[in-house]
């Protein structure tokens, strides 16, 4: 028997992505073994290193370096495979309705080279949470919910969600069929809505308002009527949130609720209602700012949830924004409530922050927004829209007129996209840390350039993820408790690495 073996590298320039193809030659035939670089399944003494700078001369590159023998002493970063904390579920992005929208004006070639880039675990960066909104957002095409006539049995989803949500989701299905769903309802029915709950007025507004409690079960029926709606398209849905933003009164569609009114409509009306229709649908409350809006009476605003005992059996624990407060909040609420856990669910970028200036933005993301999140016992990181056109939209009145997406396609043509800080910083995480992933202890370099956080994935293989702040090269050495790593980070620069 005579058996030959032969490596062939390929690269996709548009991808970013090299693949190995292995061809083993046997007497009796050929058999025929691809692997797309991720942790790469034949190097096995090799890393996988990505690398994205600010300035762009890097973006999302990809290289193998070798394990060293020797290393330097000092400055070493110890991985620690032994201790853990919290279990991943993944990083994403929201799907919106202006995303889908725009993604539906590409030609369908494009638009899933763009999708198989972003979703696929093998051959893309292996985005593996979405967030959609349960009716409208301030990014969708018009105002609606699914139940707009009075009575709940008029429950039915609505054009947005047919022609543009539902088939991109199905598509990205196609290619990541683990990718994980997280419905945020951003209104409920105007029918269902007062003015306030001492008077109970009706309140026609898309625009604040608060929950008639005697409207508590129809809701609840209404969110198990989503879930099913969308589960019967073949679209699972794996959590929900009760209300985006819930403190916020001001949103082009929003609704104010309470931590009080959450808890009862939770034990008495959502928890009940998703049990008894067997679904596996994880509950997140609250789902806005580390600081609560500085609403004195909201403070705290999950643990009064977690307090009381029937409400907290239906709540998986708790999710969160980041625009405005301090992420140091996360760290509380964990100690406090160990067993609930903690989902970062939104953050912007936009004309305010220069949200489109790599430069600006890539290095301060990954830090605040995808490190120091995780580092605080998130068990994923969603960002918002993932795709806008050049001009900020499609956008409602009285939402946010300045936002960015992750990318930008250019509504000239929706073909040329730019991709900003919040694309790549989810890319870097979803790349290297697959579901499932644990988090593990990393420390030991004290430069303060240095924010960085290590992983355990399902295969066994370490993921790390490191953003330096500084401007100029820095040495990086790593240790997992046999192997060194050695390698110089460029200025200003993002790295995912990944090895066996």
């Amino acid at each position: 028997m005579i058996s030959t073996k032969n490596d062939l590298l390929l690269f996709d320039t548009n991808l970013s992505i090299t693949m190995k193809i292995r061809t083993t030659c046997i007497s009796s035939g050929l058999i025929l073994f691809l692997a797309i670089t991720g942790c790469s399944l034949f190097a096995a003494d090799k890393v996988d290193v990505y690398t994205t700078t600010s300035d762009r001369t890097e973006d999302f590159s990809h290289r193998q370096i070798n394990f060293v023998k020797n290393a330097s002493q000092t400055g070493v970063i110890e991985i620690n495979k032994s201790k853990h904390f919290q279990e991943m579920d993944g990083f994403g992005a929201a799907v919106t309705g202006s995303t889908a929208y725009n993604l539906m004006q590409m030609k369908p070639d494009e638009r899933t080279k763009f999708l198989q880039e972003t979703f696929s675990p093998r051959k893309g960066m292996g985005y593996s949470y979405i967030r959609v909104s349960i009716g409208c957002s301030d990014f969708s095409l018009s105002e609606y919910t699914c139940c707009d006539q009075k009575g709940i049995e008029h429950f039915s989803l609505q054009q947005e969600e047919k022609e543009y949500v539902i088939p991109i989701l199905k598509e990205i299905l196609q290619i990541n069929p683990k990718l994980k769903i997280l419905g945020s309802p951003w209104t409920c029915p105007k029918w269902m809505k007062v003015n306030n709950l001492d008077e109970r007025k009706p309140f026609d507004s898309w625009t604040s308002g608060q929950l008639n409690p005697a409207y508590y079960n129809d809701y609840a029926t209404y969110f198990v009527k989503w879930i099913q709606a969308f589960e019967k398209e073949g679209i699972p849905i794996y959590s929900v949130t009760l209300q985006n933003e819930p403190l916020n009164r001001g949103n082009s569609a929003s609704l104010y609720m309470g931590w009080r009114e959450q808890k009862e409509f939770i034990k008495t009306a959502l928890g009940p209602q998703i049990k008894k229709a067997g679904l596996q649908t994880r509950i997140y409350a609250f789902d806005h700012n580390y600081n609560y809006d500085r609403i004195q009476e909201e403070q705290d605003y999950p643990l009064h949830l977690y307090e009381d005992k029937e409400t907290a059996a239906y709540l998986a624990g708790a999710a969160y924004h980041n625009y405005s407060g301090d992420v140091e909040e996360l760290n509380k609420i964990h100690n406090a409530y160990p067993d609930k856990e903690l989902l970062f669910t939104e953050a912007s970028i936009g004309e305010w922050n220069d949200g489109r200036n790599l430069q600006a933005r890539l290095i301060d993301d990954m830090v605040y927004l995808g490190l120091k999140n995780v580092q605080n016992w998130c068990k994923g990181v969603i960002v918002w829209n993932l795709m806008l056109d050049s001009e900020r939209g499609p956008n409602r009145e009285k939402g946010c007129r300045s936002c960015y997406g992750a990318v930008d396609i250019d509504k000239s043509n929706y073909k040329t996209i730019t991709r900003n800080s919040h694309y790549y910083i989810i890319a870097h995480l979803a790349k290297v840390v697959k579901p499932g992933a644990v988090r593990i202890e990393s420390k030991g370099s004290k430069t303060p350039e240095l924010e960085y956080c290590a992983f355990q994935n399902p295969d066994g293989s370490i993921a790390f993820v490191v953003a330096n702040s500084s401007k100029q090269p820095q040495n990086i050495t790593l240790h997992d408790g046999k192997k060194y790593i050695s390698h110089i980070l460029p200025a200003e620069a993002v790295a995912s690495f990944c090895w066996k």
